[in-house]
């Protein structure tokens, strides 16, 4: 359970991750199984964003998911704490969010569906962690904070606010602000528009070599929010493929670090949390590693960025 010390959720909320690690798990193995629906039935797009779900007003969602004539969205509701889902027929089914092993999600989930007459076929294991239980014979993972989960959701908002404004100067070609279930991440990716060299294979946990192989097909500058890697999270910024001299890069604030086990830059939430101005803060750590990416990998920056006066009118 989450000490009562973590604040309520508003802009850039506190939560320990030892305060929530086991609901943590669980809700990403959640998060995996919705994701994966929306896998089965959404069309393929570039760099997998067919997969991802969105942050919302009250959680986080699928969005719309065509469905023969129809469509459907499923949605976790972290302010009533529900798991809706609703088909364009009019038709819907709610389940609870509560404590309850994975197991016991999936199975409610999956008959949900079947009583929507929405027929799904999943490859039912997680990806991208090492230890990958069968979705239907996972009872480990059974916890569910909703205090700390809507501190969670809390973090996601703001830092797809900063997210959302950061991807507002790109002319290129940019995903959309959205959260990958595989590694339980917020990111946003830039790209330079050039072909990038074949991912080397094996790295990631049980996840096909194919799947980094179209993640990492073209030349990128990421940044995205992770509920794991120091006592609150962090962010991350990485180049792929990473140019000569980015890791000793000058980048913003100074809290800000390259990891080389990693390849990474990392910010931790905490940083950000507790700056005079977190917003500005988390904004030129994202825009310094952008530069120490398009600078050393000769991006046409001219081309690229948007002009930053074009949105003055706002």
């Amino acid at each position: 359970m989450a000490k009562q010390k973590t604040q309520s959720a508003g802009a850039w909320p506190r939560l320990r991750l030892a305060d929530w690690a086991e609901a943590r798990d669980t809700l990403h193995m959640w998060t995996q199984i919705v994701g994966k629906i929306r896998l089965d039935h959404a069309p393929p797009i570039n760099q997998w964003w067919q997969v991802t779900l969105y942050v919302t007003p009250r959680g986080l969602s699928t969005s719309t998911i065509p469905y023969r004539t129809g469509a459907f969205d499923i949605e976790f509701d972290f302010v009533d704490h529900r798991l809706g889902i609703r088909v364009s027929d009019g038709s819907r089914r709610e389940l609870a969010l509560e404590s309850k092993s994975v197991s016991q999600f999936y199975a409610e989930v999956m008959g949900a569906l079947g009583d929507l007459g929405i027929q799904t076929r999943m490859y039912p294991r997680p990806n991208e962690v090492a230890l990958a239980i069968p979705f239907p014979e996972d009872h480990r993972h059974a916890a569910y904070d909703p205090y700390a989960i809507r501190l969670f959701w809390g973090q996601l908002l703001s830092a797809h606010r900063v997210f959302g404004d950061f991807r507002s100067h790109f002319a290129g070609k940019a995903s959309p602000v959205h959260f990958f279930w595989g590694a339980m991440d917020l990111a946003v990716t830039r790209f330079s528009g050039r072909p990038a060299p074949p991912h080397p294979p094996g790295g990631v946990p049980n996840l096909p070599d194919r799947v980094t192989r179209e993640a990492y097909s073209v030349e990128l500058s990421s940044c995205g929010f992770w509920p794991g890697g120091g006592e609150e999270g962090g962010f991350y910024a990485y180049a792929y493929p990473e140019p000569p001299g980015f890791a000793d890069h000058p980048v913003h604030p100074a809290t800000a670090s390259y990891q080389r086990g990693a390849g990474e830059f990392v910010l931790p939430y905490e940083a950000v949390a507790t700056a005079p101005d977190p917003d500005r803060t988390l904004t030129e750590f994202l825009h310094s590693t952008y530069v120490a990416a398009a600078e050393l990998g000769d991006w046409n920056r001219s081309v690229l960025e948007a002009d930053p006066h074009h949105w003055e009118h706002r």
